[in-house]
């Protein structure tokens, strides 16, 4: 089932000046081939598409769709509150290569449980802050630690370190973005639609489009979510693959 929640999608305030948003003038691409898509052969899994924007006066971008002339969709997980035993399975049989923007709160005492979607499914880790608080307003060095510190530990416990941010709640201002470079991130990724309680939300449309960065959580809902998502993707005649990829 599908749902139009434009309003439930975006947490995150207007851009605030000195801020660089990416990804929202690109006109909607008919999904699936139409004009603005052209259908591709094998995708080349592991291997850069595209450069993550330039980081710019200490700050890194934000990047809310990639635009793409293929007909490809982003899935990404955040949290990590709900270790759901039917994940690993769900994903290696569909191959959707999410990125888990994940709290180092939620992943402590089930390491074991994230490293082995990680290593399995061809994921890409992701921070998403330690606690996950509204990061907006708060002090940068405060800010700095929440991401910094995510970034640290999973280094430490899962042997990667992180590359890609996401503010919770998509709540962010010019500190977060500083914070953020300064933690080694590349990118701060919000999102163009989501998935909640097995209905996917669009920001416009009833459709998923080229290029659209779809997010999900680690919810009790997980194989209803996971599920809508495929189905859409495939609806629409989308292929998921690694944001990783298109933000090298």
């Amino acid at each position: 089932m599908v749902v139009t929640a434009a309003l439930a999608l975006t947490a995150c305030s207007a851009e605030e000046p000195g801020q660089r948003e990416f990804g929202t003038s690109q006109p909607n691409p008919a999904p699936g081939g139409g004009p603005g898509a052209t259908a591709p052969g094998p995708y080349p899994f592991g291997t850069v598409q595209q450069k993550a924007p330039a980081i710019e006066s200490g700050q890194v971008p934000v990047v809310r769709r990639i635009t793409t002339d293929k007909p490809y969709v982003f899935l990404t997980m955040d949290d990590g509150a709900v270790k759901d035993p039917a994940a690993l399975k769900l994903m290696q049989q569909n191959g959707t290569h999410p990125v888990l923007f994940l709290n180092q709160k939620y992943v402590k005492g089930h390491e074991a449980y994230f490293k082995q979607i990680l290593d399995a499914t061809g994921a890409t880790l992701g921070d998403h802050t330690v606690d996950h608080p509204n990061l907006k307003g708060k002090p940068y060095e405060f800010q700095r630690k929440e991401i910094c510190d995510d970034a640290d530990d999973f280094q430490a416990s899962l042997g990667v370190r992180p590359s890609l941010f996401r503010p919770p709640f998509g709540n962010y201002d010019q500190n977060t973005l500083r914070a953020a470079a300064a933690c080694g991130m590349r990118a701060s990724v919000l999102w163009t639609a989501a998935v909640n309680d097995g209905h996917v939300q669009f920001q416009s449309g009833d459709k998923l489009k080229p290029g659209d960065i779809v997010l999900m959580h680690f919810r009790k809902t997980f194989t209803e979510d996971y599920t809508a998502f495929v189905e859409q993707a495939k609806k629409d005649g989308l292929i998921p693959v690694p944001l990783a990829d298109f933000l090298g």
